[in-house]
């Protein structure tokens, strides 16, 4: 089985948000516990499992070290780009994934990889007590989705200092924390950072499933539909966001950085 590491929603190795991709060759080939072992063994925040069902057609599968999840924005950016790369896919088609969360497309405009994910719309939400003592802020506005927090922050000088409390902060969250606010830089609208420490990801360096309810959310508050955001975690990220109705356009570059075989 060919298993590859790739920098996700980057054009620069090093940077943006690194997914392990695994391609599977026979259908139930390995167990989901196989899988969750090789997630932990990867150590990456997400590792992605593909299985081809028809042509241009995958299932596709996402463990963190420690847990499945629903949605994975970047692995899935990263499956497309080695479906492509490696010639499984013809570069000009779409790529249609199998998933926890319905189908999602992926196709190239440019030379920018674009995914069709569902829209996560947050709403307000009852703030949880200890949630903003375990970010370390006051926070204007607290709204939730199925799978997150989302917490504005008054700047990004206050988004860029956040050290939030990983322990406290997982008792109060579904899958995780995005915290966000309006960006200083030009031509960026938003910046935003990711916490996931309930599944063992304490900060996720570029999350493209959190901007499936970044962009709902700055579409209110913007009165516009299509967005560069920064994810400014270490690494850092720019994801293009566009949204279409009752879905959510992500769009981001990568870049292969390892391939190899797995031999168990």
């Amino acid at each position: 089985m060919k298993i590859y590491t790739v920098d996700a929603f980057t054009s620069e190795a090093f940077y943006g948000n690194p997914a392990g991709v695994c391609l599977l060759e026979e259908p139930d080939q390995k167990s989901a516990a196989w899988m969750q072992q090789t997630a932990a063994e990867m150590n990456l925040s997400e590792t992605a499992f593909l299985m081809k069902k028809r042509e241009q057609e995958y299932e596709i599968r996402w463990f963190t070290p420690s847990a499945e999840v629903d949605l994975c924005g970047h692995a899935t950016l990263a499956s497309a780009h080695v479906l492509w790369e490696e010639m499984k896919v013809p570069d000009a088609e779409t790529v249609t994934f199998h998933s926890a969360s319905g189908l999602l497309t992926a196709f190239k405009k440019e030379k920018t990889i674009w995914l069709d994910f569902p829209s996560e719309p947050p709403e307000p939400a009852p703030l949880k007590e200890g949630l903003l003592e375990a970010l370390g802020v006051e926070a204007p506005s607290v709204e939730q989705n199925r799978m997150d927090v989302i917490v504005e922050v008054d700047s990004e000088q206050t988004l860029r200092s956040l050290v939030p409390d990983m322990k406290a902060l997982a008792q109060h969250t579904t899958r995780g924390c995005i915290v966000t606010s309006l960006s200083e830089e030009e031509g960026i609208d938003f910046v935003s950072r990711c916490f996931f420490p309930a599944i063992g990801v304490d900060e996720d360096p570029v999350t493209g499933s959190a901007h499936c309810a970044l962009g709902p959310y700055w579409a209110k508050r913007m009165a516009k539909q299509h967005f560069t955001a920064r994810q400014t975690s270490t690494r850092e990220g720019v994801v293009k966001v566009e949204m279409h109705r009752s879905r959510c356009y992500i769009g981001g570059r990568a870049v292969t950085v390892m391939k190899g075989e797995w031999l168990i």
